[in-house]
């Protein structure tokens, strides 16, 4: 019996099958088709996202193929601009807020890591057609096989049209958002003076234009209907639609296709010991780059608290699964849909008025807007300031190494406290600490810790300054389980901990092989 059945072999089920494997557990992939997709859909991804890639050993990897966008301008069909969003360089994960990316790439370098795993099989051209639940765990059916797959988890990743979703009966929220386009993408042979990140808010054409990394580009087209794509589709009309930006000796058509954008929300997560992740639990508008940057979070939200009850914690942890990671993604949805029912206003005197008050608004404001997203719903953190937001991440020095936290002190459980006047913990909270697997570092001035961690860039010291706190323990996802004002709360902090996992064992050694 596996450990973990992951459905779904795209982004979502890819990260979520090295998580669990590098976390020693015996995982199991079924995908219905037999290679990879080998064609872009998401472009863009974030800070916290590319933190998850780091942490799987890929960032460096990825880097030579990705655009760093500092900006995000939405004009008018004259050209003026309406709004513009901007992007740093380098964010609170310690990596540029905002990645454009061509998918294929980034499928390619998560497929090595996975079946790089001696612990992880990866059974492509391998479709469900049933999962029943048993004492134990899950029998998976897949066509053409006599055999029954056995494990005791499943996580679905298999995208908006989820065939594990509909095999449960689980329903969907629709947010009545739905819109056709028609997308075209392109890899660029030559030189070309195309916008990175534009929105066309045209009443007569909306359009998104948007980079794919360095050598690829995408036009996206609202269609009146999605009826007019097998003529809009045309190569000829398509070409004539990018040529204002595009010249067709120096670019090569990679591929047309249609989309409808949609806005939905799983009304359950979780049934027995499936989960759902990605689209096949959540679908939203592309207009924050947001879709697989969900579920990603999905993955590294359930792979630490999967990770956990497979070595013996409560499995009543993976409720809080849904509890924490749907208000978020529907603050997302939300958010997405007023952009674009901004965006793509086709009433010329409505859209007229949207441009006089977009256009006011900037200049009163004089300063390009900031995306921000909420933190997490109730779940695996305590009430505490800060609780459910993701912890800021900066650079560290280490015995002459320097680099992120993450690469160079710890990324799982971490508690860090703000021993800058001295205070430290007592021994009893740091032998707790210790048999719960938390890491713990002392901010010392600007040093982490008495073994000669250097606080580089002082992003711990401003934290702890900013928010008046002793301490804070945060998760191996990256979000803030609790923080306190003394350092007398730390064992409460670390028996919200202790509440949640339990006594566990210790994980198994990665590349053990696979129990079948």
């Amino acid at each position: 019996m596996y450990d973990v059945a992951v459905i779904g072999y795209g982004p979502v089920g890819m990260v979520t099958a090295a998580l669990l494997g590098r976390a020693g557990h015996d995982v199991i992939v079924l995908e219905r088709y037999p290679t990879l997709y080998n064609l872009p859909r998401a472009a863009i991804f974030d800070d916290e996202t590319m933190r998850t890639f780091d942490r799987l050993g890929i960032s460096e990897a990825l880097l030579p193929t990705l655009h760093v966008q500092r900006t995000y301008e939405w004009r008018n069909g004259a050209g003026e601009l309406l709004i513009e969003h901007d992007f740093a360089a380098v964010g609170g994960q310690g990596w540029a807020e905002w990645y454009m990316m061509y998918q294929p790439y980034l499928e390619d370098a998560l497929d090595g890591l996975v079946r790089g795993l001696g612990n992880v099989e990866i059974r492509m051209d391998s479709k469900v057609t049933g999962l029943h639940g048993t004492a134990h765990g899950v029998d998976i059916q897949v066509e053409g096989d006599d055999s029954v797959v056995h494990a005791r988890y499943v996580v679905a990743c298999d995208g908006g049209n989820s065939f594990t979703r509909s095999w449960l009966g689980i329903g969907q929220e629709d947010y009545g958002f739905s819109e056709p386009w028609m997308v075209c993408d392109f890899r660029l042979t030559g030189e070309a003076d195309i916008p990175k990140a534009r929105q066309v808010c045209d009443p007569k054409q909306p359009v998104s234009i948007i980079s794919l990394g360095p050598e690829h580009h995408r036009f996206s087209f609202m269609l009146d209907s999605a009826e007019s794509f097998p003529v809009e589709r045309e190569p000829d009309r398509v070409w004539a639609r990018v040529a204002d930006h595009v010249d067709r000796n120096r670019a090569h058509l990679v591929r047309v296709a249609t989309y409808t954008f949609r806005s939905l929300v799983a009304e359950h997560w979780r049934a027995g010991r499936i989960l759902l992740a990605g689209d096949a639990a959540h679908q939203m508008p592309p207009f924050l780059g947001q879709g697989m940057c969900s579920g990603i979070r999905d993955a590294q939200n359930i792979a630490f608290k999967l990770d956990a009850v497979l070595r013996g914690a409560d499995d009543a942890l993976l409720d809080t699964y849904q509890s924490e990671r749907e208000p978020h993604v529907r603050a997302i949805i939300a958010k997405g849909i007023e952009l674009g029912r901004v965006q793509t206003m086709r009433d010329p005197v409505a859209a007229a008025e949207r441009d006089a008050r977009l256009i006011a608004q900037r200049e009163a404001n004089g300063r390009p807007e900031k995306m921000r997203f909420p933190g997490l719903g109730p779940g695996l953190h305590d009430a505490s300031p800060q609780a459910g937001h993701l912890m800021p991440q900066g650079r560290v020095e280490s015995h002459g190494a320097e680099g992120l936290f993450d690469a160079v002190l710890d990324r799982g459980f971490v508690l860090l406290v703000d021993g800058r006047e001295g205070a430290s913990l007592d021994p009893a909270t740091a032998e707790l600490a210790a048999r719960l697997g938390v890491a713990v570092h002392h901010l010392t001035d600007r040093r982490l810790t008495t073994e000669g961690f250097t606080d580089v860039g002082g992003v711990y010291g401003r934290w702890f300054d900013e928010h008046d706190r002793a301490a804070v323990l945060w998760r191996p996802d990256f979000y803030i389980l609790g923080t306190t004002d003394a350092l007398s709360g730390v064992p409460a902090l670390l028996s919200t901990l202790a509440k949640a996992v339990g006594p566990v064992q210790a994980p198994a050694t990665v590349g053990e092989g696979i129990r079948p």
